[in-house]
């Protein structure tokens, strides 16, 4: 990029590329957008400096843009020289957000300055380095496993997380508006400390804080490296550390207050006290278990979308509802895909119930139709009536057990099979997955055995997860698996596939796989008690309440 205009979109919506000159006509979008990212667009939020500064509540931007700059100035993060020959400066931006209570209201305004990173090298995109974020899914299992021992959860921030790794190489940044240091006009920030935005910062900050946990007797989890252990004389301590956030579990006080002390000596930390929010999720602790919701969220999407008071529905999707691409005019694309986009954290963090529904949807984003508007009418209906729903772990039973489904009378038009799993521990689901096969299925048996093959994968990364967590049970048991086909079971037990058919072959090899290690067996479970049915299909009033009760989601208050 030769100009260092401004180029980055006024607020970066699901489904929309960044816009950068490529090589390639391809936009690469991550996978993994990280909490940040999906609300993004739910409060209003100013996007310029301006706009912020002429806002109503310009005197708070004013002061947390104030904070932002001395906290850089006090880290020395750059300091002023003439910009060597040949060299260029990449430009900043000012990422302006309102931090929310778990009720709603705002805890305090955040100015962030952030390089523009994604100007460093062509063909990278300003997400591809986000620090690794933990899975949301190990955050659930180790909520569950907090349910079960009765775990101390502790969480801190960082306070300035990036700024924290030093620099390797010589970047120079513009001076920032309304801080240019007078008499110095032509000069440029020469970058001592990493800034955020920069490709490496999430990166360094990272390795820094990995090797102070691991020289203090911690060891990582292999499959998931955002966790790590001890565990000394039957006290257990685990930390799960989300970009610059952190979750500190421990068996008492003593080791939680110690593990905080090692932070606070070495890094600018905020202790938060007993969690309560996490990514946007409440925490709440009761004599029975632990619960995980986004009521507050939810109401925030129905009132943002205007559906608010529209009327309540019993179930997510309409069974009788065949969705085809919509080959008419294209109908409010943007909002569509912000849409999704929210619909999609909340069916990732603690609605499993909407995730047939949410994944039905998001195969239109790209020309969604009326149609398919009064599908995510419908679904915002559900929410409505179950706004207070929330994931419900109890203090048993400590195992691991999974269901798996598949459902081959699609309501797509290309046929392909929908596969779903459900995994659940202590009571409450900590994994779900709802999702159109890739394969053509030539029956019903092979589609759930294309569905076995994903939920057995899943199992084994979750009994991974689990070997590298001191207080689950040694031996790790296999993880039972319940599914609605004997067919498909009798062949998964049989050693030999008589299937012509490469990519199935492949799958049953993979079950077979994981069946004898003694990572998962399989059983038969009725239709009717299958909890991974509603992410394979829509379903009726009744069901939806039985599996959603299945899975440990029912109303905060009970």
């Amino acid at each position: 990029g030769g100009s260092t205009s401004n180029t980055m979109p006024q607020s970066i919506r699901p489904n929309e590329p960044v816009l950068e000159p490529r090589k390639s006509k391809r936009t690469k979008i991550a996978k993994e957008f990280g909490p940040e990212f999906y609300t993004f667009n739910l409060e209003e939020e100013p996007s310029t400096l301006q706009e912020a500064l002429s806002s109503i509540d310009a005197d708070l931007w004013q002061e947390a843009i104030n904070d932002e700059m001395e906290s850089l100035e006090s880290n020395n993060t750059w300091h002023l020289v003439d910009l060597p020959p040949g060299c260029k400066t990449i430009g900043y931006k000012w990422i302006l957000k309102k931090k929310l209570k778990p009720d709603g209201t705002i805890e305090k305004y955040k100015a962030r300055l952030v390089a523009k990173g994604y100007r460093q090298k062509e063909n990278v995109d300003f997400f591809d380095t986000y620090s690794p974020v933990t899975r949301i899914t190990s955050i659930r299992v180790l909520i569950a496993l907090a349910s079960i021992h009765n775990l101390i959860v502790h969480q801190m921030d960082v306070k300035t997380a990036f700024l924290n790794g030093e620099l390797e190489e010589e970047i120079y940044m513009d001076q920032p508006e309304g801080f240019i240091v007078q008499g110095q006009e032509n000069k440029v920030c020469k970058l001592d400390k990493s800034l955020y935005g920069l490709k490496q910062a999430p990166k360094q900050w990272h390795e820094k804080f990995d090797s102070l946990i691991i020289s203090n007797g911690f060891k990582i989890n292999e499959s998931d490296k955002c966790i790590y252990y001890k565990f000394e004389n039957d006290i257990c301590t685990i930390i799960c550390l989300y970009v610059d956030d952190l979750l500190i579990f421990g068996s008492n006080t003593h080791v939680v207050d110690s593990v905080k002390n090692l932070l606070n000596t070495n890094f600018n930390m905020k202790d938060l006290g007993e969690a309560s929010v996490i990514l946007g999720i409440k925490i709440t602790r009761s004599e029975n278990g632990i619960s995980l919701d986004q009521s507050h969220y939810i109401e925030k999407i129905l009132r943002k979308y205007n559906y608010f008071d529209c009327k309540p529905a019993c179930t997510p999707y309409d069974p009788s509802v065949k969705l085809f691409k919509n080959t008419g005019d294209s109908v409010r694309q943007t909002e569509y895909a912000s849409v999704i986009g929210s619909l999609r954290y909340a069916t990732d963090c603690t609605r499993p119930d909407i995730a047939y529904a949410v994944g039905v949807l998001c195969r239109f984003t790209s020309r969604p139709g009326l149609e398919h508007w009064t599908a995510v009418e419908r679904v915002m209906r559900y929410l409505k009536r179950t706004i207070n729903f929330g994931l419900h772990y109890q203090k048993f039973p400590a195992v691991l057990e999974g269901y798996s489904d598949a459902d081959w009378n699609t309501l797509s038009d290309d046929s392909k099979a929908t596969s779903g799993y459900i995994f659940s521990i202590a009571g409450g689901a900590v994994s779900w997955k709802s999702k159109k096969q890739t394969i053509l299925a030539q029956s019903t048996m092979e589609s759930e055995m294309i569905a076995l093959a994903t939920a057995s994968e899943e199992a084994g990364w979750l009994r991974n997860l689990l070997a590298d967590i001191p207080l689950w049970d040694r031996p790790i048991p296999a993880v039972l698996i319940h599914c609605d086909s004997t067919a498909a079971i009798a062949k998964v037990q049989n050693r030999f596939f008589n299937g012509k058919r490469r990519q199935i072959r492949r799958k049953h090899s993979t079950v077979r796989e994981f069946l004898s290690n003694g990572a998962v067996r399989v059983d038969y479970v009725r239709s009717d008690d299958n909890i991974a049915d509603p992410l394979t299909k829509g379903l009726a009033r009744e069901k939806v309440l039985k599996t959603s009760k299945g899975m440990g989601l029912k109303p905060m208050d009970s």
